[in-house]
């Protein structure tokens, strides 16, 4: 099955159409700059991704709109707060929120993305499913605090490198599983492999992907030190990536992460990860659509 035939799920349209509605009038509830900034990010593009597995999750013919637009929102709010950390100009092939708007009101638009996710599942009085979503932002937070503290070391373990997967990426693919399906263990453990499978292959392009597809630009790990998979197993062999991690010069350092074979090594554990994801959809009505996802995530340009 492809990633195409996943886009003819039944009701699969009508959802996106009013998840895309859902999300205009979430940040319109408060107009102003911050509203406005975080409607540009939202319009921004992006693959709705962990929305599709809100979706994909829930039981058939469940229209789960609000567990959708609030994992978007927080997805979107973590990207605004990022930029604004990292310094990153481009999101998306487009200006950064900070970069046209000024640190400040990327800060605040972050922050009312936030506000505006828990106030969607808030309306809906699932308790349980603000609890989820509580619980991944806590982790978001966490893991951006990890980065923190790994940042230029190139002696980070690979152990170390995944609990930051988990907790910055895994967590919310987790959360959006377990929104969609209100609860399923085995669902929400799918979404957490899926979730460490799908940030290896985002660090994998960055280091080997075009800028015009990935709408980002290649090497943006290397330069601000920040050690995904492919960089520690490249620093392991090679001292030019080594030094270059650590905050020495890049010389040519991204050509040599290709050139040392890290970048097999790791999609080897991204696969691996997609087949821990995969194991845990015995039995799911939508089992062809979620394992072509895992597929997808695993396998893409940008």
């Amino acid at each position: 099955m492809s990633l195409a035939t996943i886009r003819e799920s039944p009701g699969l349209d009508d959802y996106l159409d009013g998840l895309e509605e859902r999300l205009a009038a979430a940040v319109e509830e408060c107009p102003g700059l911050v509203a406005t900034v975080g409607a540009e990010a939202l319009a921004a593009g992006g693959k709705r991704l962990r929305p599709l597995l809100v979706f994909l999750t829930a039981p058939e013919g469940e229209m789960p709109i609000a567990g959708g637009a609030a994992v978007e929102l927080v997805h979107t709010a973590t990207l605004v707060h990022d930029d604004l950390i990292d310094r990153a100009e481009y999101r998306r092939g487009r200006a950064a929120a900070w970069a046209t708007h000024g640190p400040d009101a990327a800060r605040a638009a972050g922050d009312y993305l936030f506000a505006r996710a828990f106030g969607e599942l808030a309306a809906t009085g699932d308790h349980q499913a603000v609890r989820f979503l509580a619980s991944a932002t806590l982790a978001l937070a966490r893991g951006e605090a990890l980065q923190r503290a790994q940042a230029h070391d190139p002696d980070t373990t690979v152990e170390s490198y995944l609990e930051r997967c988990a907790l910055k990426t895994g967590k919310l693919f987790e959360a959006a599983c377990l929104l969609g399906s209100r609860g399923d263990r085995n669902l929400g453990a799918f979404g957490l492999s899926l979730g460490i499978a799908f940030q290896i292959a985002d660090d994998i392009l960055d280091c080997s992907g075009e800028t015009i597809e990935t709408g980002k630009i290649a090497g943006t790990d290397l330069r601000e030190g920040t050690p995904t998979l492919p960089l520690i197993l490249a620093a392991r062999v090679d001292g030019s990536v080594r030094r270059a991690l650590a905050g020495g010069p890049l010389n040519g350092a991204l050509i040599r992460v290709g050139e040392t074979g890290a970048l097999d090594e790791a999609r080897i554990v991204a696969l691996d990860y997609a087949r821990r994801a995969r194991a845990r959809l015995d039995g799911h009505l939508r089992r062809d659509e979620l394992e072509a996802l895992t597929d997808a995530v695993v396998d893409r340009e940008s």
